[in-house]
């Protein structure tokens, strides 16, 4: 019978006398401790939510690169923390690292509940987001900006192939997967548009720049997908 929902958790309790139970969260992780006749057991379970009646030959690469994608956006910000953090573009930055927090924290949830490895690349874009937020931020604020533009056009473009490739296959059926990457997909354009609000295109060899951190997007998004 159903006891409880609450953060996304489900406690339900088929015994009231004999067994009990009780969910602890852990960074975006749950564990379920039961006891039962004197035996403890733990079991982890997700925050997220369960994509039903979907083709998970379709689903895990989207999930995969995605996750992916965030994680590495992520470090990235971390990165231009470091150096900007204590300047005036300093909470324009967290603002947008804090948005991609939630998107990371959302897919970590999609990984786990439909059982979806992560790309065997995640230490390397682990260090390679970090350097190039970091590296663009010690150019100057218009080069870390002109790092988000890129990085975030890249990704919405991205998202958009996703939304069409979903859409022609079958937009109900995909509709909560939908529902995700489209909020995902408006988030990196604002951040985009911030980008260009922050002087983006001041940056020294600006073009150069967009476009050599662009091909490296592509190639990251290539990969994650398939490995």
């Amino acid at each position: 019978a159903l006891l409880e929902r609450r953060g996304g958790y489900v406690m339900t309790q088929s015994n009231m006398i004999s067994r009990s139970c009780w969910l602890l969260s852990f960074r975006g992780f749950g564990a379920g401790c039961c006891t039962h006749a004197g035996r403890t057991s733990f079991r982890f379970c997700s925050t997220g939510m369960t994509l039903n009646d979907v083709d998970k030959a379709v689903v895990d690469p989207i999930i995969r690169v995605d996750h992916a994608g965030e994680y590495g956006a992520n470090r990235i910000y971390a990165g231009q923390m470091v150096v900007l953090g204590r300047t005036t573009v300093g909470p324009v930055i967290q603002q947008m690292w804090d948005q991609e927090k939630e998107h990371l924290k959302k897919l970590n949830g999609l990984m786990i509940a439909n059982r979806v490895r992560p790309t065997v690349l995640l230490p390397f874009w682990n260090v390679v987001g970090f350097v190039l937020g970091a590296g663009t931020a010690l150019l100057g604020k218009e080069s870390a900006m002109a790092c988000t533009v890129a990085v975030e056009e890249s990704i919405s473009e991205h998202y958009n192939n996703q939304i069409r490739t979903l859409v022609e296959l079958d937009p109900e059926k995909y509709k909560e997967l939908l529902q995700i990457i489209k909020k995902f997909r408006d988030d990196e354009l604002e951040h985009h548009d911030t980008g260009l609000d922050y002087d983006a295109e001041l940056a020294p060899a600006y073009s150069l720049l967009k476009n050599v951190i662009q091909i490296g997007c592509r190639a990251a998004i290539y990969l994650s997908q398939r490995i």
